[in-house]
């Protein structure tokens, strides 16, 4: 399995020479399993330079969304293979309220953007699971899914293939104000001994009460998740839109040096564009 972040930032694109080194694109990262197959988690800005890595093939492709914020969908009409005629692209969308899995394909009709997306040539299916069902096969890797902490919910994703296990966990409140769709322990049991966990790690406690209910979570409070999952490595994920490149790196300080105090073996790195993590 081979994972690439192509896109870490939360909320909106932040261009500019102080986003250089982590990135300014929205949520997307794509995963290669050892028989080709390609998944895509969310579809924000990110996935337009996927995209072209992405034309050189002509397999399926699998899309997995956690829901439909702005920040995850946003990329999807800048998608190249959806241009390409007879490309067969998979979308699973996320369990929001309200339930809306046309979301993505709704965003290109009427005055929101010059082509239809009933006029494309690719052939992409929408493809919602059940709320009974919690598990499914994508060819070789098995997804497990998690209802996430956020105002109009989501779903949070495991993918187990190739002998590693990855949990993707983005914009996820673990100590909301609001009624917990998922709890700390439940959180622990759903990413337990994950060989990588992506977990939104938007804010500092110096963030704190004013943005307690926005549905992100204190980055400290993602390492003491990871520790506890007993995880071998934290990617600090859905970065700040106002966070740049040298607060970043304080935020990773900080949180390296939570996992010295707690004395485990954690890998922790800060998502930036352009990572790539064989596991």
């Amino acid at each position: 399995m081979k994972l690439t972040f192509y896109g870490v930032r939360g909320s909106v694109p932040t261009p500019g020479p102080e986003y250089v080194r982590y990135g300014g694109n929205t949520a997307c990262v794509h995963i290669e399993l050892n028989d080709g197959t390609d998944i895509i988690l969310d579809a924000g800005t990110g996935i337009r330079n996927l995209g072209k890595k992405l034309l050189r093939k002509q397999d399926d492709i699998h899309l997995l969304l956690t829901h439909n914020h702005w920040d995850h969908i946003q990329g999807f009409p800048f998608f190249a293979p959806i241009y390409q005629a007879g490309r067969n692209i998979y979308i699973t969308p996320g369990q929001t309220t309200p339930d809306t899995p046309y979301a993505i394909l709704e965003q290109m009709s009427g005055s929101y953007f010059p082509v239809d997306y009933k006029t494309l040539p690719s052939n992409i299916c929408i493809e919602p699971i059940p709320d009974n069902v919690s598990s499914w096969s994508v060819n070789s890797a098995t997804i497990t899914r998690n209802k996430m902490n956020h105002p109009g919910n989501g779903s949070a994703f495991l993918i187990e293939a190739d002998n590693a296990r990855v949990a993707y966990i983005t914009d996820n409140e673990l100590y909301p104000p609001y009624k917990k769709a998922t709890d700390f322990l439940d959180w622990v049991n759903f990413a337990k001994e994950a060989d990588l966990i992506i977990h939104d790690a938007q804010y500092m406690l110096s963030d704190m009460p004013k943005k307690s209910g926005w549905g992100h979570s204190v980055a400290e409070e993602a390492v003491k998740l990871a520790m506890a999952c007993r995880a071998r490595q934290l990617a600090l994920y859905s970065h700040d839109e106002m966070r740049t490149d040298a607060e970043i790196e304080s935020v990773e300080q900080h949180c390296q040096e939570v996992i010295e105090i707690g004395q485990m073996d954690l890998k922790l790195f800060a998502a930036a564009e352009g990572i790539c993590v064989n596991l």
